[in-house]
């Protein structure tokens, strides 16, 4: 508090004293006197000297300094931030104006022990900092490029105003570590290959996200880190690549601000936990009460006389309505001016409105009344004001669609006298109504007619096959030739089938007829696969070929293995459903009420049917739903279709891959054939059985990947 204040807080409860008696008072701010200046360095002075195509700026320090300051700078709107560490304000004054070349102003900020220098400039500049014993040297070069014009947001820096931007494929992040400061907050520092690195910081959500953009980041830093054990406001770190820009994303918990620098290739970004304050209604820097605190004590004073204290208190400009009148005991003790203001007009039935850096104070059915005249008379202009014509190009949106918004019956934003043409060949609306009305349906029109994001929405469906099949079999014959019993020259006696297929029968016995129906065991092995099994085959015989034994063993033992990878792809806007599909239409014979018949179509195709909807913080919200179809078995009334379908909803990180869904199937069997007790004989007993064992795996995965297609991207 100035002593002017003092003065007229001391002269007013002087004068109060003597009019009311027992009346005493008395007004403390609850920081009487500021702390003293902070040990360190000073800022004593600020010079600029503008020559020809560069501003030089010269801070003089109280102090010499021993490194160049960390900075950083903004593109929109321009302006470049100097950080002195253990360095106090001593130039009296919050803001310096230069207006040399295209360096406006400059804000010197102080806060605890550090000092931020933000110069401001027309354009984004190229800078250089040299340090000259207790002399900074800031050099703004102006004949750099327009550095960003095209990336709003961006967070950069520049090491020298000569410098030359390293290639593209230079531009990769070489590390990327947490640690916890010494107040605990949390501190992501991340190492550049070039200090040109253009950064993008905003909130996105409850999430904080940084983007580099242009650079590229090594696979062993495509990692989700998990800080909850460090004890910071950050639980976790996820950096992803997504095509030319790397995007970190910071999950912060409870009330936080962040504070971000760039020092050469070493960018920090800082988490910092707010301190709840129970003396305020709202924490942090949200709505509240922030006023300075101070201290009350009244006995039996009139409430125009406080009012007049807290205005010489605040220099803010209080007008008292005449029907401001009473008296009131109050004691508050560190209460921020703006709540005991509160506290007084609530005790009294009063209420304030403010206009710039004045007060108007008065009962609340005056305002009120006042107010609801001021509307009245508002609404009575607005119904004889004239009427104006405005054309809206609509961009990115259907002009017929814009229209209808504007007008949608009785929820119509135009006023009552407002009315709406469309002309739908140059995609544009005429729209007649009061000025203030077109003010409003400016600014929302804006607001609606954006482009729409684009999702590039990419499904594997993957089907794996593995099959094993085992069958064995035999076939066993006898077989007895007696001359004697001949009829017609080929006399035999046999048991089983025929001896044909024997390859060592029917190629040593050539002079011998052919013996047919000798199998007494006909068992071969008979693969469901269709292929042909091995085959070997024995032939007994005595010298004269009248007796024999035929001996055939099959078997088959099949294994493979198999994997169909189908991927379709489509990109949509954002909240369009998109479909794709391939296959074919398979006909077939209807029959129709008459008798007749006619020929149908079925579909058997690959298809991806997907909504996309961009959540605020970055994610995507997909319906989906995926055919695989093809053709079955025929049956009578047609061709069957064999179906795999999945129809979902899944929220899916931007870039991140995600399974909706998988069917697996195995088939298994094993069967025995078999002559009775024969076929039970130890060894021998596979002579007289067939066995036959098959395995079949098959599984289905269906894999969704989504990614955003950002606005630079679209752009190329």
């Amino acid at each position: 508090m100035n002593k002017s204040i003092r003065k007229s807080l001391l002269a007013l409860a002087t004068g109060l004293a003597v009019g009311v008696g027992a009346a005493s008072f008395t007004v403390v701010p609850a920081q009487a006197a500021e702390a003293e200046a902070v040990q360190g360095n000073r800022i004593e002075a600020i010079d600029v000297n503008n020559q020809g195509g560069q501003v030089i700026m010269r801070l003089t320090m109280a102090q010499p300094v021993a490194a160049p300051p960390p900075s950083f700078s903004v593109m929109t709107p321009p302006r470049i931030a100097f950080d002195f560490h253990g360095t106090s304000n001593g130039l009296g004054e919050s803001v310096q104006r230069f207006d040399a070349g295209d360096l406006r102003s400059a804000n010197i900020v102080q806060v605890g022990d550090r000092t931020r220098l933000v110069l401001n400039l027309d354009r984004a500049m190229p800078y250089d900092t040299r340090i000259d014993g207790r002399f900074v040297f800031i050099t703004l070069a102006r004949g750099g490029t327009d550095v960003g014009a095209t990336e709003p947001n961006v967070y950069s820096s520049f090491a020298s105003p000569t410098g030359s931007a390293a290639a593209a494929g230079d531009r990769a992040i070489r590390d990327i570590a947490f640690r916890r400061g010494v107040d605990g907050e949390g501190r992501i520092v991340v190492e550049l290959a070039t200090p040109e690195t253009a950064i993008d910081i905003r909130r996105m959500g409850s999430n904080l996200v940084v983007e580099f953009l242009k650079t590229t980041l090594p696979e062993p830093l495509r990692r989700r880190l998990d800080v909850a054990d460090f004890g910071t406001p950050v639980t976790e770190v996820a950096t992803q690549e997504q095509g030319d820009t790397v995007r970190m994303t910071i999950s912060p918990q409870g009330l936080w601000e962040h504070n971000a620098y760039q020092s050469d290739n070493q960018f920090v970004l800082e988490v910092k936990k707010v301190v709840e304050d129970p003396r305020k209604l709202v924490q942090g820097q949200g709505p509240g009460y922030h006023g300075e605190k101070l201290s009350l004590n009244f006995q039996n004073i009139d409430v125009r006389s406080v009012l007049q204290v807290i205005a010489d208190f605040t220099n803010f400009n209080i007008i008292t309505s005449d029907s401001v009148d009473g008296r009131l005991t109050l004691r508050l003790k560190d209460v921020p001016w703006d709540q005991a203001l509160d506290i007084i007009l609530q005790a009294r039935g009063l209420d304030k409105r403010k206009n710039g850096n004045v007060i108007w104070i008065a009962p609340r059915d005056e305002l009120a009344a006042r107010e609801k005249l001021d509307l009245e008379a508002k609404a009575q202009i607005g119904e004889l004001e004239p009427l104006v014509t405005e054309t809206f190009r609509i961009n990115y949106h259907q002009a017929r669609a814009i229209a209808n918004f504007l007008s949608s019956g009785e929820q119509s934003i135009l006023s009552k006298r407002g009315s709406v043409v469309v002309d739908e060949r140059s995609n544009k609306i005429f729209v007649q109504d009061v000025p203030s009305k077109l003010d409003e349906l400016r600014g929302l029109i804006a607001e609606i007619d954006l482009p729409s994001r684009q999702v590039l929405i990419e499904a594997r469906i993957v089907e794996a096959s593995d099959t094993f099949s085992r069958d064995l079999g035999a076939r066993l014959g006898f077989g007895l030739f007696s001359p004697k019993t001949a009829a017609n020259g080929a006399p035999r006696y046999s048991a089983g089938g025929g001896l044909e297929q024997s390859a060592f029968f029917g190629g040593l016995l050539e002079d011998q007829p052919i013996y047919q129906d000798t199998r007494a065991v006909n068992l071969p092995a008979l693969p469901n696969s269709g292929a042909q099994p091995g085959l070997l085959s024995l032939v007994l015989w005595n010298s004269k070929a009248t007796r024999f034994l035929d001996l055939e063993i099959s078997a088959l033992e099949a294994d493979g293995r198999g994997k169909i990878v189908s991927r379709p792809k489509v990109m949509t806007a954002d909240q369009i459903e998109a479909v794709i599909e391939q296959g074919v239409e398979i006909p077939y014979q209807q029959a129709t009420s008459s008798g007749a018949t006619s020929v149908s179509f079925r579909k058997a195709n690959l298809s991806l049917r997907v909504k996309p909807q961009i959540t605020p913080d970055g994610r995507v919200m997909l319906s989906l739903e995926v055919n695989k179809d093809s053709r079955g078995e025929d049956t009578l009334s047609g061709p069957a279709i064999d179906t795999k379908h999945v129809k979902t909803e899944v929220l899916v990180e931007n870039g991140g891959t995600v399974v909706i869904g998988g069917i697996y199937v195995q088939d298994t069997a094993f069967a025995t054939n078999k002559v009775p007790l024969l076929g039970d004989i130890p060894v021998l007993g596979h002579l007289f059985k067939q066995n036959t064992k098959r395995d079949n795996k098959t599984e289905l995965i269906v894999f969704i990947t989504p990614k955003i297609v950002e606005d630079h991207l679209v752009s190329r």
